[in-house]
Formats: C-alpha cells, structure tokens, sequence
C-alpha cells in the first residue's frame, strides 16, 4: 500500500488528517463512488485500498447506508471518574500539595491518588492517575531543577569575569 500526503497537508494551515480520519475519508469517498455506479475494482484503485475492502464496504453501505460506513467511538471501559470528578480533583489539584497536607508543594502520582481519593472515594492505579493528570487535565511531566542550595549568582559572575580570564590566559 502506497502513503500519501493527507489532502489537508498541501500548504494548508489545517492539522493532517489522523490515520482513522483518513480512513473515513477514503470510505466517505467511496460511497461517493458507489452512488456514481463505478466499479469495485475502480474504486479500489481511486482510493488506494484492496477489491476485497471495497466489496466489505459495498455490502455495509447496502445494509445501512452511508451512516453504516462512518467511524465508530471507541469502545472500552468507561472512565472510573467523570466529569465533575475530574473537576472536583482539578479544583483540589490547583490548591497545591501543601494545602493537602504534604511537606512540599511538588505532586507526584501518589501524592495525586491520594488527593484523588479523599475528593472522590475512588481509588485510582498509578497508571490511571498518569492518564487522569495528562489525558483528561492535560498535565505533563516536570523535573524540578537541581541546583545547590549554597549558589552565590554574584560570586559565579564575579569568577566569571575576573578568574576565568586570567586562568584562560595562562602564565
């Protein structure tokens, strides 16, 4: 199978299109075609995919129409949280991990489950607390800089200045 650029990637300022996008493009596009009459083999060759998916479509298009070819949500579990729980832990969150208690104000995964649970009753993984903080509250990861306690900026720019040119010189 042969890639292509997405329509929308021609100097457009639009994203590119995601690959289950593309997809239903290339499915929106041949009912276009089945409703012209065009052959299978054509379609196929049209839009870039086997015979064989193309008659899997007709037979879908046939049974349910158009409607029968569109992209499906996906399925799965449903979130542990919904809606206002998140929101009751972004509100909790945004108050800072001193404020519930903890000795610095850095959040870590457990630091967050256990937030999470005092403000929801659910008791989340720490996978699940890592898809909560950067799926649903759009958090991502953040090192704190390591820097020495004892750092004097003046003496550093001091040194700079002065040391540095004369040890670079030599004798």
């Amino acid at each position: 199978m042969a890639y292509r650029p997405s329509p929308s990637a021609a100097g457009s300022s639009l994203p590119p299109l995601s690959r289950p996008q593309l997809a239903e493009a290339r499915r929106v596009r041949a009912v276009e075609l089945f409703e012209d009459g065009v052959s299978n083999a054509e379609i196929a060759r049209a839009v870039g995919v086997c015979s064989e998916s193309v008659r899997r479509w007709r037979r879908a298009w046939e049974q349910g129409g158009a409607s029968g070819l569109r992209r499906r949500a996906a399925t799965g579990r449903p979130p542990k949280l919904d809606d206002t729980q998140v929101e009751r832990v972004r509100a909790a969150l945004g108050q800072g991990a001193q404020a519930h208690g903890f000795e610095a104000d850095l959040w870590t995964l457990e630091r967050v489950g256990t937030v999470v649970t005092r403000a929801t009753g659910v008791v989340l993984s720490r996978a699940s607390v890592w898809r909560l903080l950067t799926g649903r509250l759009g958090w991502s990861l953040q090192r704190p800089e390591r820097r020495a306690v004892e750092r004097d900026e003046s003496e550093i720019a001091r040194w700079i200045a002065h040391e540095w040119p004369r040890i670079k010189k030599g004798p």
